[in-house]
């Protein structure tokens, strides 16, 4: 028997929503593929949030050549397909980090 709480419609209490801090990393090689694919994400997988770009340096590296760089997609509901990002990052020569 499901008993209301004061102040509440009286039914059945609606299972609550899954909440996620889901974060994706997609490694590209250079700032190029990077900024194309930021670009991309709108219009391919409908990310309505802004990536952010991040410059990933080898340990002990300063030169730009030997960086990588970073695509972080937030993805609170989880909607998202992995398998599908890491298609995408591999037409760019990329992958997505495995969590």
């Amino acid at each position: 028997m499901v008993q209301a709480v004061q102040g509440m419609a009286h039914g059945p209490v609606p299972e609550n929503v899954r909440v996620s801090d889901v974060r994706h990393v997609l490694v590209l090689p250079d700032r190029d593929a990077a900024e194309e694919v930021a670009e991309e994400l709108a219009d391919r997988f409908g990310v309505a949030e802004e990536p952010q770009l991040v410059r990933d340096a080898l340990a002990g590296e300063d030169d730009a050549e030997d960086a990588q760089w970073l695509v972080v997609v937030e993805d609170a509901t989880g909607r998202l397909d992995p398998a599908a990002l890491d298609e995408f990052a591999a037409e760019y020569e990329g992958w997505l980090e495995k969590p």
